[in-house]
């Protein structure tokens, strides 16, 4: 097998030694501090910032944040809402962010929100899918599951003792996925990569055990108004899943150890931006998150 990234043997997974010599070349590149923490502080105080954990590798710098606005009352339908999972796609976290800024107040009364808009800040800081160790969290919401980002965020949840009625967990799907991420992936579990395609749009990733497809189609005709949805490719496709209808694949959540499968909630859906298009720019990105949840909660609502 040739080579086709610098870390490891091809065609053998990595050891230890490898995943760490990738940990040593990952860089900071911006600040949770800046970018994160400093936006939350400034939320109306109705906004309850609460830590729910932090990071072995830096508790102080890597506190992990949730955002809670109750108003609602406890009889009320609650809403889960996650961004950064992983942590290079900064829509999902900015987007988060912007919806709390921007559109939050005007649901308080309505639905219960949790938002935790990055669950992976080491991964923010670095821009990298992984965590330190080196591992997806976004396909370790399992059970003893082997990322702390996730493990946490399932904690969290689990702690809160409700039914959730929404979740949205908020996802990029960039350029860089082709370029880096998925050669990572192969070479770190020691099997060829396998070029793919990088649609050009925005579409969302339904449970194909609850696919609620008016409510995938209410998020992306709510997206279209700012942004431009993702065609299939020749095979009917978008990254290698049919394309069930406009704008919306599906993957199995649960099975697949998914962010967005850890409530059980009736209404669950990933969204995916695409930022590295010429058409678009990362204002209309992170709102085009904001129009997906905000189309999501309305959906929702309608329906209780």
């Amino acid at each position: 097998m040739n080579r086709f990234y610098p870390i490891g043997t091809p065609g053998t997974p990595w050891t230890e030694a490898d995943k760490a010599a990738w940990y040593e070349r990952r860089e900071v590149q911006r600040s949770y501090q800046d970018e994160v923490r400093s936006k939350l502080a400034r939320l109306d105080p109705s906004f309850k910032v609460q830590q729910y954990g932090a990071l072995d590798l830096d508790p102080d710098r890597y506190p992990l944040l949730c955002v809670r606005a109750t108003e609602a009352g406890p009889s009320a339908p609650w809403a889960l809402i996650t961004g950064g999972v992983h942590g290079y796609e900064t829509s999902g976290v900015q987007g988060a962010l912007a919806f709390l800024e921007t559109a939050a107040a005007g649901y308080a009364e309505r639905i219960n929100l949790v938002v935790v808009p990055c669950v992976s800040p080491w991964g923010y800081e670095v821009i990298n899918r992984w965590n330190p160790q080196a591992i997806d969290p976004n396909r370790s919401f399992v059970a003893n599951s082997p990322a702390q980002e996730s493990a946490a965020l399932m904690q969290l949840v689990a702690s809160l003792g409700v039914e959730f009625l929404v979740h949205m967990d908020l996802h990029e799907t960039t350029d860089s996925d082709e370029g880096e991420f998925r050669p990572a992936l192969a070479a770190r579990d020691g099997e060829a990569f396998e070029p793919g395609l990088i649609p050009d749009g925005f579409y969302t990733v339904g449970d194909s055990e609850n696919p609620q497809p008016d409510f995938q189609a209410a998020i992306v005709a709510g997206v279209e108004a700012v942004t431009h949805i993702a065609p299939p490719d020749a095979n009917g496709e978008i990254i290698g899943a049919p394309v069930m209808q406009h704008g919306v694949i599906h993957y199995p959540f649960v099975a697949l150890g998914l962010c967005a499968g850890i409530t059980g909630a009736t209404f669950t859906t990933t969204t995916e931006v695409y930022p590295d298009s010429p058409k678009v720019t990362a204002a209309q990105c992170n709102a085009a998150q904001v129009a997906a949840v905000r189309a999501a909660l309305d959906h929702a609502l309608a329906r209780v």
